[in-house]
Order: structure tokens, then sequence, then C-alpha cells
């Protein structure tokens, strides 16, 4: 299968059938092959799942060996708004493929994302007309929380993790997010790991871990 995007896909251990899929949205200017690295400890805990880490659309605009989900190089907040948008549309049209080539639905899929790639999870996530698997982001933030107020269709359940240090993407904007999503009742759990900046460390894939492995359990 060739998707819209360029994916990597790591598919189950032993060729076990394909029940879930894991799709990891990577940071501004890294990659699929980057934040794949994840998948390396989690496959062994989930079986069945298939993991998609597909490639923005665009090169990134400060690191062209890299890639964006929108451009960063403008502090015009309507600018930013309006290419996150634009990524949202490129994004569904891969999810899309990706329930077509497995046969899944929403409930069967997880999404994840680091930094940008975890803004754009949020957004997706809680904008489609029937609830995911669960939300994971780690490191991001609501890109502008009026605009999503007026866009919610569905209560998936959440997990955010930033670092405490964080010194790209404020910690503070956690806290935003969770009194966001504590606001219109949403499920949301949230982790801020000491000792942390703008990376994902051990404790904190572990934490991701676990919350989906419950949650693609018990759907």
């Amino acid at each position: 299968m060739t998707f819209c995007l360029d994916t990597v896909i790591i598919p189950p251990e032993n060729q076990k059938p394909i029940k879930n899929a894991v799709i990891l949205l990577h940071g501004y200017g890294g990659d699929g092959k980057d934040i794949s690295m994840l998948t390396l400890n989690w496959k062994r805990f989930l079986d069945n799942t298939v993991f998609l880490c597909p490639n923005g659309h665009e090169k990134c605009a400060i690191n062209p060996i890299g890639f964006q989900w929108f451009d960063l190089t403008s502090d015009d907040k309507k600018y930013i708004l309006n290419k996150s948008l634009e990524a949202e549309d490129k994004i569904n049209d891969f999810i899309n493929e990706v329930k077509t080539e497995y046969k899944l639905s929403n409930s069967n899929i997880v999404l994840c994302g680091f930094s940008q790639g975890s803004m754009m999870s949020i957004n997706i996530g809680v904008t489609s007309d029937n609830e995911y698997n669960c939300i994971v982001g780690f490191s991001g933030k609501i890109i502008n929380k009026e605009n999503l107020q007026a866009r919610i269709k569905n209560k998936s359940k959440i997990l955010l993790i930033h670092g405490e240090q964080d010194d790209i993407v404020s910690s503070n904007f956690l806290l935003e997010a969770k009194d966001f999503f504590e606001r219109n009742k949403f499920s949301i759990k949230t982790n801020l790991i000491k000792n942390c900046g703008h990376h994902i460390p051990v404790e904190a894939s572990s934490l991701a871990l676990n919350f989906i492995k419950k949650n693609l359990e018990i759907s």
C-alpha cells in the first residue's frame, strides 16, 4: 500500500493479524523515522497493532532534511492556524487511507504525536465525527483554543505529557490544555516530568505505553 504521505510502517511481530493502529506524528523538523523509535519498546506489548509514522507533507523551512506539519517561520497566529488546518486535511486523508487499508474504525486507532505532531493529534482527534481510541501528546499545546472550541465533535480520551523544563514549548501549555479539556468535560490525564526538557524520556514513553495498552484492551 502506498499512502498519500511517505510513511514508516512497523507491522505486528510474528505476522499477527492487524486489529489496531497507532499513528505517530513527528515534531517540527523531524520525520517518521525519528518518532518510530518509540515503537522499539511499544511493539512488544501491543499485539495485533501496526505503527504508522508518516512524514509531514512539507519540507521543514529551517531544516530541509526534515519535515513540518505547518510553517513556524511566521509569528502570525492566523497564518499558523490556517496552515495547521491545511495539515489537518492532509492527515485526515492519510487516516482515511489507513482505515480502508487495514479495515479499521476510529475506535481501533490511537493518535500520538510529539510537539507539533502533538498539536495536530489533539486537533484531529477531537474534531472527528467519531471518537478515536485515545490521543497521546508529548510536549505539545492547543494551537488555537477559540477555533478548537467551535469544532469539538467528540470526547476522545486524552493523555498529555510534558517536560517541566521544556524551553521550546513551555510546560504552561500543558496546564492550559488540561483546563480547556476539563471545562469541556473530557477524560484527560496529564503528567509533568521533572528535570525534562523538549524530548521524550523513558518515563514519558512508559506512561504513554501503559495508557495506550489499557485503552486498546478495553476497546
